[in-house]
C-alpha cells in the first residue's frame, strides 16, 4: 500500500498514479484557509502516521489538511459545518461552473462586504444554489482577514475585508485536482458520532475537533453557530472508545491541558509545537504545545 512508503516516494507515486489515469492536473492541496489547519504540523505527524488501512475516515474534516497529504486511496469525510460541505460536494459535483462563478469575484472592499450581507437575508440567501453558495464562501475564506472562518450566533458570516494585493480565490489547477481525487470519496455532512456507520478494524481514523479552550476567555467563537462543549469532548472520548474496542487505529489532536490529558490518560499521547495566531492577544500569539492522541 502507499501508505508503506516515505512522504517523498508517496508523492511520486501519487503523482504516477494520477498520470497513468489521465489526471493532468496533479496533487491536490486544501482549498479552503482553515483556522486550527494542520499544515505546518504536518512533519511532526507524519512518524506516528499507520502504515496499514483500507480506509481512512475524517470526522472533522476542516481544510482536510491531512486527507491531502495522506491521499488515501479509500475515504469517508465528515463535518458538522454544513457551509463547508457544501463546497466540498460542489467541487466534487460540479467544479466546471464553480470555476466560472470565482472568475467573476473581484478583490474590492465594497464588492466584498456586498457578498459578505448576503446571508443577512435568510430568505434571499436560501434560494441562491449550491453553487453560488460554494463560490461565495471560497471568495470570501480567501479575501476575508487572515483566512478565517468564523460565525455569529445567527451563523451569519462576521470576518472583516483582509485586504490581501493579489489572493487567489479561483486556483482552477488545484481545483480540477480536487475535484478528480474527490469521486471515490464519500462526504457527510453530520456531526462525528457518523463515522461509527463505516469504521471497523481496517479504519483509519484523524479527528481534530474544535480544541478544548486552555483560558476561560480563550475559546474560539465559531466555526458553526453551535459551540463545541466540555460535554461535546467528553462525548467524543466515548465515541473514541467505542472505536477502539473495535480495533480501528485512531488518531487525535487538541489543546494539550489538565483536562484534557485526564481524559485520555489511558492512551499514548505524544507533544507537538503549533504557531497560531488567532488569539486576540498578539503576545500570546507563537509556538504553543498541543497534543497527538493515540490508541496504537
Amino acid at each position: 500500500m502507499i501508505n508503506d512508503y516515505s512522504s517523498q516516494e508517496k508523492y511520486k507515486l501519487i503523482r504516477e498514479v494520477n498520470k497513468a489515469k489521465g489526471r493532468i492536473f496533479g496533487v491536490p492541496h486544501p482549498f479552503l484557509k482553515w483556522a486550527g489547519g494542520k499544515r505546518q504540523l504536518i512533519s511532526q505527524i507524519d512518524p506516528f502516521l499507520p502504515n496499514d488501512f483500507d480506509l481512512y475516515i475524517e470526522p472533522f474534516v476542516g481544510g482536510g489538511t491531512l486527507f491531502f497529504y495522506l491521499l488515501p486511496e479509500k475515504a469517508v469525510l465528515i463535518d458538522s459545518n454544513r457551509v463547508l460541505i457544501n463546497v466540498y460536494r460542489v467541487i466534487k459535483e460540479n467544479v466546471e461552473e464553480l470555476i466560472e462563478l470565482l472568475r467573476n469575484h473581484k478583490n474590492e472592499e465594497n464588492y466584498y462586504y456586498k457578498i459578505r450581507s448576503l446571508d443577512r437575508d435568510p430568505e434571499s440567501f436560501s434560494q441562491l444554489s449550491n453553487i453560488k453558495k460554494a463560490s461565495r464562501t471560497i471568495y470570501m475564506n480567501r479575501c476575508c482577514y487572515n483566512g478565517l472562518y468564523r460565525v455569529n450566533s445567527k451563523g451569519q458570516f462576521n470576518v472583516p475585508f483582509g485586504r490581501y494585493k493579489n489572493p487567489n480565490f479561483c486556483d482552477e489547477k488545484n481545483l480540477k485536482a480536487v475535484n478528480m481525487f474527490l469521486q471515490d470519496v464519500k462526504i457527510i455532512h453530520d456531526s462525528f458520532e457518523r463515522c461509527l456507520d463505516s469504521a471497523d478494524e481496517n479504519t483509519f481514523l484523524y479527528l481534530d475537533p474544535p480544541y478544548f479552550p486552555l483560558s476561560k476567555t480563550s475559546s474560539f467563537t465559531s466555526y458553526t453557530k453551535e459551540n463545541f462543549t466540555k460535554a461535546d469532548q467528553i462525548k467524543l472520548k466515548e465515541i473514541i472508545d467505542k472505536l477502539t474496542d473495535r480495533g480501528c487505529k485512531i488518531m487525535l489532536s487538541n489543546s494539550h491541558n489538565d483536562f484534557i490529558l485526564n481524559l485520555y490518560e489511558d492512551y499514548s499521547i505524544k507533544e507537538v509545537r503549533a504557531k497560531r495566531a488567532i488569539n486576540s492577544n498578539a503576545l500570546k500569539r507563537g509556538a504553543i504545545k498541543e497534543v497527538l492522541i493515540m490508541n496504537y
